[in-house]
């Protein structure tokens, strides 16, 4: 079968390419999954690109999510022909993950596919669409209402960004996105976004502890100086869901003042080891509330045989919307 394997000699850099593995490659486990479709997140470029900081021990196989078909199963919850998704659990980092024909996984890291979605449908919304589907819930676990005003949502053309922004617009909600490229303005319209704010305007840091109230909840993806400003822009009793850091891990520019003040709640979004019962919950959601002539107007096509070039392009942060990786292809 087909696989993407990283290698690594000695001291040297490791490099990526696709190659036949057989079976018993693979790691030892409960189920094995014929693999339909994976997907290209941040940290499938780490594992890919020249630092390889992520992986630990090669030959490596990356890809931290993927969708299929069960083939063989030692744990009665799954069977023979049984859909599955995955995401998290360190596959594709510690793991062997989805970027080859067949994955060998524990069954407790693995979601029934919800009726509604099929294979394909699922890697376009991914580890990033769950992750945003956690962040939206989480927001109205604490309260966020359609009619509190606009839901600002940062680093919207990218993988968790754009799928926040079709989630929020199809529930209903006024979203604000924020790029940094004016010309991703129409595709995030194109998803449901109301209002698109530059960049520019949320990087600057500034003294002030407190600014005028605007948002009525934040799906953060950045991180950094920009979560600092906009934590003081944060209406009264309203909260921030944080996934990313690709802006920095301090909150720059941020006092304990909007938290004080104005009782601002940030909210932690880790969809690594959720428990089984929220990762079923956001994929029911994700297959009611997610529009799915969206999803597809977000889906770049991909091989394995793309995966290096896509692996730098990530993150260079030139990837936009989710690119799925048909493994068969």
């Amino acid at each position: 079968m087909k696989a993407l394997v990283v290698r690594k000699e000695g001291d040297e850099k490791p490099v990526a390419a696709v190659e036949d593995i057989t079976e018993d490659m693979l790691p030892e486990a409960d189920v094995t999954v014929a693999v339909d479709y994976s997907t290209v997140n941040y940290k499938d470029g780490l594992c890919i690109g020249p630092g390889g900081g992520l992986v630990r021990k090669y030959p490596h196989v990356p890809g931290i999510d993927f969708a299929g078909t069960v083939e063989a199963s030692s744990d009665d919850r799954y069977k023979p022909g049984d859909k599955v998704v995955l995401t998290g659990w360190r596959v594709g980092e510690a793991h062997w993950g989805g970027y080859a024909q067949k994955a060998r996984v524990k069954a407790d890291w693995l979601v029934p596919l919800p009726e509604g979605l099929d294979t394909r449908q699922a890697m376009a919304v991914g580890t990033a669409g769950l992750t945003a589907m956690l962040a939206v819930m989480a927001l109205e676990d604490q309260g966020m209402e359609k009619d509190h005003g606009p839901v600002l949502v940062t680093g919207a053309a990218g993988g968790v960004g754009s799928v926040a922004t079709a989630i929020l617009a199809n529930l209903g909600y006024e979203v604000a996105a924020v790029t940094g490229r004016p010309d991703q303005a129409d595709y995030l319209k194109s998803l449901g976004a109301s209002e698109i704010v530059a960049r520019d305007e949320l990087t600057e840091v500034t003294r002030k502890p407190l600014e005028s109230e605007r948002w009525a909840g934040c799906v953060d993806a950045v991180g950094g100086a920009m979560l600092g400003r906009v934590l003081k822009q944060m209406k009264y009793g309203t909260s921030v869901a944080a996934i990313g850091l690709a802006g920095g891990a301090a909150i720059d520019g941020a006092l304990v003042t909007p938290f004080i003040l104005r009782g601002v709640n940030l909210l932690g979004i880790d969809s690594v080891m959720q428990p089984f019962a929220n990762r079923q919950r956001a994929w029911q959601r994700i297959a009611s509330d997610l529009p799915m002539d969206k999803l597809e107007a977000m889906v770049q096509p991909a091989t394995l045989a793309d995966l290096p070039e896509l692996g730098k392009g990530i993150l260079k942060g030139q990837v936009k919307g989710r690119v799925v990786v048909d493994v068969n292809a």
